[in-house]
């Protein structure tokens, strides 16, 4: 038995038993992936797969149970090499964070900055998706870490920590009848106008969704997008008005638009950091979490990390 088979049996079962896809993933040739998996499932006694003739069409019983196995393997072979940089390479690596494109826009600049000053020798890869995609990125070890508001916290594989709270803004062009209100707007008074904002899964429209819903309200949501950025740029061509994260408006960016605090009308968010269960995290990696939310400091995590793994 050894890593290479492991690898072949857990790339088979993600890229859908496409051989050659897992191949140009393992940088080998498709005949010995072919043999790989063949070797091993010789040396245990049992089909990991189920043919179609040489194609590989899916699970048997005993592959479903096997898979978590060599998934933990793999997990703790990567873990056990982590664990060995941290001594010998502490300050030197490849750090991938995943975050959508309001985290990855509006809240970790900063972070990131600060973190290429104290660690110049760490690469920083930021990728960006949907909620369920950064998740899919920290289960398939694409991602060492996940920043996001919505879907981390469904998933039982990963470990979510509590971020940063915020809330929603409405954005409108500064001749907009809303702004002469004198009283605070209410999601009546939203409804009236065609809406502009975050496509569903992304940034705390469910509970933009939930809000109009419980007043019995179904506003007109003439467009949606994944990021703030969109949102604004048709809020200034007068489609509509806009319902944003806060953070994502700042008044010298954007002069051609104005923005009414909306935090009494929708449920405040929390922005989540994620990573897999079972994860070994170089000691840089704690001290971004750190740098991202000072409360979560590496005992901190570390602490929680452990609770869940015992759990």
């Amino acid at each position: 038995m050894n890593f290479q088979q492991l690898r072949s049996i857990r790339e088979a079962a993600r890229n859908n038993y496409n051989l050659t896809e897992v191949a140009s993933v393992l940088f080998t040739s498709q005949p010995a992936i072919s043999r790989q998996i063949r070797e091993l499932e010789e040396e245990l006694g049992v089909e990991i797969f189920t043919r179609a003739g040489k194609r590989l069409t899916g699970l048997t019983t005993p592959g479903k149970t096997l898979l978590p196995i060599i998934d933990r393997l793999l997990l703790e072979a990567g873990n056990l090499k982590n664990a060995g940089k941290d001594f010998k390479e502490k300050d030197t690596g490849v750090f991938y964070v995943a975050a959508t494109h309001s985290q990855a826009r509006y809240a970790l600049p900063a972070v990131v900055r600060d973190f290429r000053q104290i660690y110049p020798g760490v690469t920083l890869h930021l990728r960006q998706g949907s909620p369920q995609q950064i998740a899919d990125m920290l289960l398939t070890g694409e991602a060492d870490i996940g920043v996001a508001t919505e879907a981390l916290a469904d998933y039982e594989q990963l470990v979510t920590l509590p971020g940063y709270r915020w809330s929603h803004s409405v954005i409108v062009p500064p001749d907009h009848p809303l702004l002469q209100q004198t009283a605070p707007i209410s999601l009546e008074d939203l409804a009236r106008h065609p809406i502009i904002t975050y496509e569903h899964g992304f940034t705390g429209r469910a509970h933009i969704d939930e809000a109009f819903a419980r007043e019995g309200l179904a506003p007109e949501v003439v467009l949606t997008a994944m990021d703030a950025d969109v949102i604004k740029t048709y809020v200034e061509l007068g489609m509509g008005i806009g319902i944003v994260a806060s953070i994502a408006f700042d008044p010298e960016r954007d002069r051609l638009l104005r923005a009414i605090d909306a935090r009494h009308l929708f449920e405040i968010n929390l922005t989540r950091i994620a990573v897999r269960r079972g994860i070994w995290l170089r000691d840089y990696a704690y001290h971004f979490i750190e740098s991202f939310v000072p409360t979560l400091t590496p005992d901190v995590v570390r602490q929680k990390l452990n609770e869940d793994s015992d759990g």
